[in-house]
């Protein structure tokens, strides 16, 4: 039995598409926080499995009869650590074998406080916890383009506080389709794979990709982070949420999210997509 958790969002959702293209609905098990939201799930044949990454017994209960389990880490601004723990700790006591835990891409040491201190500390916990464990340190989400400069075509610039940093940008649908691939595979026990993009873009990249698409000019202007973030509140983003976009800004500046592997390719058999088709997809596509 493979379990995948956080299964009604959309990296769990997405892991349990691919899963169902190998292996029989019987096989797979979901954990969800609502069961109100995961009928398509039940519809679809999958062990439907109700329990919060902050209810230990809950969990244990949810894990027994599980091989292997994906942990889909838990988002920003929550005890991430603390929920992450109970994890491990259920899945050690309930007998699962194998762990499989969502990281985030780190190809420098800068650190981002609501991201990669709770990584490390978890990646740590699961190393000493006895259990076999494969951890996945994602590249940053082509989605996240949307929050980071807009979800849609910019008129004339992409202001944001990342100098030439560059980020290798993954789709969101081509890791949950390597994940797939990994929990149904072999030779996998205690590694750690980076599933980043093939190539890394700089926002000055992507304002040129847009600019071909647009048919206009499109620049980037590099800002400082206390005018982003000014420009994001005002925008309606509440400014806690504004200031953690413009630390992945920092992050892009430090390196943290450039480093290309072709881990991703190789597992997925195929290039991943690219920023133009990412692009074109998300921001130019026609009903």
């Amino acid at each position: 039995m493979i379990l995948v958790t956080g299964a009604t969002g959309g990296l769990g959702h997405q892991t349990i598409d691919y899963l169902l293209t190998s292996t029989p609905a019987a096989q797979i098990a979901a954990l969800v926080r609502d069961i109100n939201k995961a009928t398509e799930l039940l519809e679809r044949g999958i062990d439907v499995r109700q329990a919060d990454y902050f209810d230990y017994p809950a969990l244990v209960e949810a894990f027994q009869g599980v091989k292997k389990l994906l942990l889909v880490s838990a988002i920003a601004f929550t005890d991430r650590f603390h929920q992450h723990q109970n994890v491990i700790d259920a899945a050690k006591q309930a007998g699962v074998n194998h762990l499989f835990y969502t990281s985030i891409q780190r190809s420098s040491d800068f650190v981002m406080p609501q991201v990669t201190e709770s990584d490390l500390a978890t990646e740590a916990y699961l190393k000493a916890s006895g259990l076999t464990y494969t951890i996945l340190k994602n590249g940053y989400y082509f989605e996240g383009l949307g929050y980071l400069i807009g979800s849609e075509v910019p008129q004339t610039e992409i202001r944001f506080p990342a100098g030439d940093g560059k980020i290798a940008f993954v789709k969101r649908s081509d890791l949950a389709a390597a994940m797939a691939t990994l929990l149904t595979g072999e030779g996998h026990e205690d590694q750690e794979y980076t599933l980043s993009g093939s190539e890394a873009y700089s926002f000055a990249d992507i304002a040129r990709e847009f600019s071909a698409l647009a048919g206009r000019p499109i620049v980037y202007k590099n800002i400082e982070e206390a005018p982003y973030i000014a420009q994001k509140v005002a925008a309606g983003f509440p400014e806690v949420v504004a200031t953690f976009l413009a630390q992945w800004g920092a992050a892009a500046q430090h390196g943290m999210l450039a480093e290309t592997s072709d881990t991703l390719e190789r597992v997925l058999g195929r290039k991943p997509t690219s920023l133009g088709e990412y692009l074109k997809a998300t921001y130019f596509w026609v009903s």
